[in-house]
């Protein structure tokens, strides 16, 4: 389902003439039963339009909202997405992988992007399948191909420049920052110093810089047949550590294992596998594995935290998350 169906786009709305005229039209619609309008689930301002007549879809995101009342910086936000779309694109396998494509931008809208509408189970869906049914063959096999589709990305758009982790330590001293309402002060130092740490290993300087996805939790992935894989939402590309998209990943999986079974171990065996298919794509598959595994538990701690910042999620579960991101952030 595209989301909450609310009403029918007003012809009056100077959204429908934009989309009936400038979007539909180029996909062959005229919308002569007028235009669906369906609210997604998701933080942003993000709905789908439907021509009623033959049910095509396409997805419009505002950058300008109640919530995002700033003017220029929405259109700095939509003029991001807008060139990360376009370049996130040019680096996919086109038998296999497929990023939402750009229909069109109006910044006049209320900073209005409009992309393809894209079919396919969830990657939440899909873990929550395999949990569910104890179908450990069905995840495995989503894993290969994600850890593909990533991998591809990366290695594609690698720079010769080494990433810069100063600024991954900023975003997790971020983190723990709004972690201040359930947290100690005690904690978050402690946090701190385990940041420190890693940040003096020489190891955590050595990757090249790529492009990454930035928000890779499952919700932003979609799966289609074989190892076809569908994704969107490239408001946070950006460049840095590949592992800021492959440890987030690892880290969403123990989340997802450990609500659902109440042990993130059961999560292991999947983590290694995905890193193992994501290791396959280089000249030499076992030092690949090794560094990524070195760096591993930095970024999946640190995720753990970021996914603790939830407050939808009960009080206990969350400090269940940061004594876990303690635990996996602690070095000897």
């Amino acid at each position: 389902m595209p989301g909450e169906f609310i009403g029918y786009l007003p012809e009056h709305d100077p959204l429908f003439p934009y989309l009936k005229n400038e979007i539909f039209s180029g996909m062959g619609c005229s919308c002569p039963a007028g235009i669906k309008v369906y609210k997604t689930n998701g933080s942003n301002e993000v709905y789908v339009y439907e021509d009623a007549s033959n049910a095509q879809k396409v997805v419009g995101k505002f950058f300008y909202s109640q919530r995002m009342n700033d003017w220029d910086l929405a259109w700095k936000r939509l003029d991001r997405e807008y060139k990360n779309l376009l370049e996130f694109r040019s680096y996919l396998d086109p038998f296999y992988h497929y990023v939402a494509k750009p229909l069109g931008r109006n910044d006049d809208l209320n900073r209005l992007l409009v992309v393809e509408y894209c079919y396919g189970e969830p990657l939440e869906n899909i873990i929550m399948r395999s949990i569910n049914e104890n179908d450990e063959a069905l995840l495995f096999g989503k894993l290969k191909a994600l850890a593909y589709f990533l991998a591809r990305v990366h290695n594609h758009s690698a720079a010769e420049k080494t990433a810069d982790f100063e600024k991954v330590c900023q975003y997790f001293c971020t983190v723990v920052s709004q972690l201040e309402s359930i947290t100690s002060s005690g904690e978050r130092e402690y946090l701190y110093s385990c940041c420190r740490q890693w940040h003096d290993e020489p190891f955590m300087w050595q990757d090249r810089e790529v492009l990454v996805h930035g928000d890779a939790t499952p919700a932003n992935f979609f799966f289609g047949d074989d190892i076809h894989v569908i994704s969107f939402d490239m408001e946070r590309n950006r460049r840095t550590d590949r592992m800021f998209d492959t440890g987030r990943l690892a880290a969403e999986l123990q989340h997802f294992f450990f609500r659902a079974t109440g042990n993130k171990e059961n999560a292991e065996k999947f983590i290694g596998h995905f890193f193992w298919e994501y290791a396959c794509h280089f000249p030499d598959r076992e030092k690949a594995f090794s560094a990524i595994t070195q760096r591993a538990p930095f970024y999946i701690g640190m995720n753990l935290l970021r996914i603790a910042r939830n407050d939808y999620l009960s009080i206990d579960y969350r400090r269940q998350l940061i004594e876990e991101a303690k635990k996996t952030l602690h070095k000897n």
